[in-house]
């Protein structure tokens, strides 16, 4: 194991320390909970986040869409995964804008995270949604407030959808995962996320032409 060297100061609250790598420093939040963090010197390019943004792309990628409630067309111009709470309000005010986000090129594939946890209300409602025959329907009704008569089935995917939602690093609903892995954290704006999207793809564009 490289041994790394500590040069932090106790006095400062944003001290850094060396590690194995030269072009690479630690920065500790000092009081903040957060975990430190590390950047790259010569890019500033913050290498924690760059991989949370991997291990949430790999994580996201165990999972078939065939297991995924999915609003959209395949060749969409952008896709998004949102994990989503029945009655989470804001889950709600998203849904009922999916043809917007879908007219603007956003296709949306949801999988499910009870805020409450399992042996719920809302639990109960994601699992009555996957158990339905047509899935995009009854999430529909769901959201609207409609209670769904249908019997449990097993297997289902939520308690592994609400597991991952742990793994990728949730805080509430609903939660956004881009295609490159950044985590959107509450609801945007068909607009305001079309906007995102595009500025992801026009970096990742320039970042392959430099290359």
């Amino acid at each position: 194991m490289t041994r790394m060297e500590n040069r932090t100061d106790p006095r400062n609250p944003r001290s850094r320390s060396v590690l194995p790598s030269p072009s690479v420093i630690e920065i500790s939040p000092g009081a903040s909970p957060s975990f430190p963090r590390r950047e790259d010197v010569a890019s500033k390019e913050n290498l924690s986040e760059t991989r949370r943004r991997e291990s949430r792309i790999a994580l996201l990628a165990g999972v078939p869409e065939s297991q995924m409630v999915v609003f959209g067309p395949k060749d969409a111009k952008h896709t998004v995964t949102v994990f989503t709470d029945v009655d989470c309000a804001y889950c709600r005010k998203l849904h009922s804008e999916m043809a917007k986000y879908n007219e603007l090129g956003i296709r949306v594939r949801y999988l499910f995270y009870p805020r409450t946890g399992p042996d719920t209300e809302s639990w109960e409602k994601a699992v009555a949604v996957w158990c339905s025959t047509n899935r995009n329907d009854a999430l529909t009704r769901a959201k609207k407030g409609e209670s769904l008569k249908v019997a449990k089935c097993n297997p289902n995917p939520v308690a592994r959808d609400y597991e991952l939602g742990h793994q990728v690093g949730l805080r509430g609903t609903p939660a956004i995962v881009l295609a490159n892995g950044d985590l959107l954290a509450g609801y945007l704006p068909p607009a305001m996320l079309a906007k995102r999207l595009d500025e992801v793809k026009t970096g990742e564009n320039k970042l392959a032409e430099a290359r």
